[in-house]
């Protein structure tokens, strides 16, 4: 039986974690794998719920804490119903967004203890953490460019934030980084999707010998 494997993209808004989490999956289901891709927040119809909550610009200013324990709401259930559920079955599995998302966010842009959030995380849903991390880095601007589709979609209310927001973010997951070397994979997300899916495959062979 191969092995499962719980892989997460982190990254600034407009990173293009969507786009490679599908190329990933076409790299794993080619080489015989079960594969689930799924998101945060959401993956479940009431994460699904949380996650307009989160991101209508109608809810206006949430508090820090208010974000923190919605996240940490959908994803109770999202690991719970979803998450481990398929692991156990021997899928792998691709996920938009995890816990690295509640630290860079609600933690180092919120100005949340990350530590705290840590602990809380921990408490209620142990040291359950993904096997690997890929962290496509981009500037705050690019990204803020690439996320409106030339104007083609209106910014959430994240998205929407200040530029302070979007830089702080950017630097917490570069310290989350640094914190965690042997889970993350960082990556330039500039040039072509193709060449970016390239680079995650081949750093994703170097650190699981058993792909192909």
């Amino acid at each position: 039986m191969k092995k499962p494997y719980f892989i997460t993209f982190e990254g600034p808004e407009g990173s293009g974690k969507s786009t490679q989490i599908k190329l990933l999956k076409d790299f794993f289901a080619k080489a015989g794998y079960n594969v689930l891709t799924t998101r945060e927040p959401g993956g479940t119809f009431a994460g699904d719920k949380i996650r307009e909550t989160l991101l209508n610009k109608d809810c206006g200013n949430l508090e820090p804490e208010t974000e923190l324990f919605l996240m940490l709401a959908q994803r109770c259930e999202h690991l719970r119903k979803v998450i481990r559920p398929a692991l156990k079955k021997g899928t792998v599995v691709l996920c938009d967004r995890y816990f690295d998302s509640s630290m860079a966010y609600q933690g180092f842009a919120r100005g949340l203890n990350p530590s705290k959030i840590s602990e809380i995380h921990h408490a209620f849903l142990g040291d359950f953490l993904p096997d690997a991390t890929i962290l496509l880095h981009i500037t705050p601007e690019k990204g803020l460019e690439r996320a409106k589709h030339n104007g083609a979609k209106q910014l959430d209310r994240i998205e929407s934030e200040s530029k302070e927001f979007h830089n702080k973010v950017f630097n917490g997951y570069e310290t989350l980084a640094k914190n965690d070397p042997q889970r993350f994979i960082e990556l330039d997300a500039s040039g072509t999707a193709q060449e970016l899916s390239d680079k995650i495959i081949c750093a994703l062979k170097k650190k699981f010998t058993d792909l192909p």
